[in-house]
């Protein structure tokens, strides 16, 4: 496990030294997220009805700005072929750059998603719901767009083509996510959606890894 935590944290200090990944990120988040209020006018209840959907659509877009360089640095540089033939198994490594990218990308969008939330007029029970619901379903984003991220790794450009693979994908976990957050604010059982973020967050860390895997064998190669 030794080799897995240190190309974790090879990623984050890569990621934080750059810092323009992260900046683009939280930057877009925020833009997105307040040009609704902007465009759908002042009105609380309405508001309050669409601030969960365009929370979690927000975070899922932002998500996507820097799947596609989840391996292409590493793969341009030739650091991704010897971190293939080095001791760390391929589907732990697939987890370290996984587990990186979601502390460096998504977790800050979950870090500020409550002070948004409140532009929305969302009610604590909602914002707190909100949270818990991105903390469990998100790490699927990063999971699920690791496999377009390697099957693109080897194209140029290959950022929209890797959209139009993962967005369908992602659309369960927007169901469940937004119907959480609604459920808190309507006063019904947030259990079985947050159970359901659960489910799909396991059944992609185990299945997301070694489908991404596979498609960077068959890019390298």
């Amino acid at each position: 496990m030794s080799a897995f935590y240190a190309l974790l944290k090879r990623d984050l200090r890569l990621a934080y030294r750059q810092g323009s990944a992260v900046t683009l990120t939280l930057a877009f988040f925020i833009i997105a997220v307040t040009l609704f209020p902007l465009g759908v006018g002042p009105e609380l209840a309405v508001l309050a009805r669409i601030g969960p959907g365009v929370l979690w659509v927000g975070a899922l877009l932002s998500c996507l700005l820097t799947l596609d360089r989840l391996y292409q640095a590493d793969y341009e540089d030739g650091t991704l072929e010897q971190l293939m033939k080095g001791p760390l198994p391929l589907e732990l490594m697939v987890l370290a750059k996984v587990a990186a990218h979601w502390i460096s990308s998504v977790l800050p969008l979950i870090l500020i998603a409550p002070v948004l939330a409140i532009t929305f007029n969302i009610v604590a029970d909602g914002i707190w719901v909100l949270v818990l619901s991105l903390l469990i379903g998100s790490p699927v984003l990063s999971l699920i767009g690791s496999i377009g991220a390697a099957l693109t790794v080897a194209m140029r450009r290959g950022g929209v083509l890797l959209s139009l693979m993962i967005l369908p994908l992602y659309i369960p976990v927007l169901i469940f996510g937004v119907a959480a957050v609604e459920a808190a604010i309507s006063l019904l059982a947030i259990s079985p959606h947050l159970m359901l973020l659960g489910g799909l967050t396991l059944g992609a860390l185990v299945l997301c890894p070694f489908a991404s895997a596979a498609a960077l064998r068959l890019a390298v190669e």
